[in-house]
């Protein structure tokens, strides 16, 4: 399978990891040779409720077997989206009142811009340095790397960037700005969390200068930091929020979320001012809110604290320099990335999968599904200890 995998699909890089998937259960990963390999990736944040979740499986055959795709998104009434949504807005500050559901993230990040300058008028965006918000046109416009984006230039114009935490940074807020875009915790760059309140200074600018607060929930979002968004512990409310990957439960999904008054905006004038033909697929959000409703209902959201501090009570060793994040969101640092990719490979020849951040070589992700167990915890902890002693016993013979 490995060969014709290389042949006929298209690769995002040169050396994928190229495991052979059997099937999935829990928290545990099996490939065709019968090895069996725990998850602390999470299909990268993902598989919020695991692999093979009763709950969401249970939802998609129910829904399978009364409708799947009937019409575009927007035309018909469809129970499942319709429960979905008002299920979100449930638990939601009260200005953030309507749904928009789209196939991604990064086609949600898209209809969030797009919603920002429909709503002030103003074209400029703003972004942070080492952010990632999504790889189509729009979204790539306001990624903070310029090395993963110079060869697709001319990009959308008009958009300026500022460093995360940095609050002289902030002055570039001005009337000009249609929005400032920010993930609640920075995931590419390394799980960086705000510091002194910046996400309060950021909401305080963009209220002097009209200028909407978009806020990027796709990796913190849906349980990973201990509220069900991350944005909810560090005091603010953002006008626009972003929403993907573990809202579905594994299955490909997107949204953004604002009041119902800003929302209607892309209703008309032009009308259909965003449009998709899956946004809200009855199957999907059946998926979505099996989600949401186990996580909504259960401990699993708090628990996510607690799983950090038994994480980082483990995590203890000369080559980790220190444990960025928050919840199951974690990133241990190690000194250079050739270490992290040492660490990485060998882990999953011993059967724990690891992964690792977009911008930031040193970072090891850890991002397991919320419903890990704490012997699953204890071990995957015990083979990346085993690891990180092997890697430092090479290291210090090469010394």
């Amino acid at each position: 399978m490995k060969n014709d995998f290389l042949k006929y699909q298209a690769q995002t890089s040169p050396y994928p990891l190229g495991m052979e998937v059997s099937h999935a259960k829990g928290s545990y990963i099996y490939d065709t040779n019968g090895k069996r390999y725990l998850d602390f990736v999470a299909g990268v944040s993902a598989c919020t409720l695991g692999h093979q979740n009763q709950r969401v499986n249970d939802a998609i055959k129910a829904q399978l077997d009364k409708y799947s795709h009937v019409m575009v998104y927007g035309e018909y009434a469809q129970q499942p989206s319709v429960d979905f949504c008002k299920l979100l807005v449930e638990h939601l500050p009260e200005q953030l009142n309507q749904v928009y559901l789209v196939n991604s993230g990064t086609e949600a990040t898209e209809g969030a811009l797009k919603l920002a300058r429909r709503i002030t008028g103003r074209s400029q965006l703003i972004s942070c340095h080492n952010a990632y918000h999504g790889n189509t046109m729009g979204s790539m416009s306001v990624m903070g790397f310029e090395e993963r984006k110079q060869a697709f230039r001319p990009l959308i114009p008009d958009v300026d960037f500022i460093t995360f935490n940095n609050e002289a940074d902030l002055e570039k807020i001005t009337t000009k700005t249609a929005g400032i875009i920010l993930e609640s915790i920075q995931g590419g760059a390394g799980f960086i969390q705000p510091e002194n309140d910046f996400l309060i200074k950021v909401r305080n600018r963009c209220d002097e200068m009209g200028a909407m607060l978009i806020i990027d929930e796709i990796q913190p979002g849906f349980g990973r930091t201990g509220k069900l968004f991350g944005f909810e512990n560090y005091g603010i409310v953002p006008d626009i929020v972003i929403i993907g990957k573990g809202m579905g439960g594994g299955m490909p999904v997107g949204g953004f979320v604002a009041s119902a008054e800003r929302l209607n905006l892309l209703s008309n004038n032009p009308k259909l001012g965003h449009i998709t033909t899956f946004g809200g697929h009855p199957v999907i959000a059946a998926a979505c809110l099996a989600t949401l409703q186990e996580l909504t209902e259960t401990t699993l959201i708090p628990d996510t604290l607690q799983k950090e501090k038994l994480f980082r009570s483990l995590l203890v060793h000369p080559l980790i320099k220190e444990i960025r994040g928050r919840g199951l969101m974690l990133a241990p640092m190690t000194e250079n990335g050739a270490i992290t990719t040492e660490i990485v490979l060998k882990c999953q020849e011993k059967g724990l999968i690891l992964f690792w951040l977009l911008f930031e070589p040193c970072a090891i992700r850890i991002t397991p599904p919320l419903t890990i167990s704490e012997n699953e915890i204890r071990e995957g902890c015990a083979i990346l200890l085993e690891v990180l002693d092997e890697v430092a016993q090479k290291e210090a013979f090469d010394c």
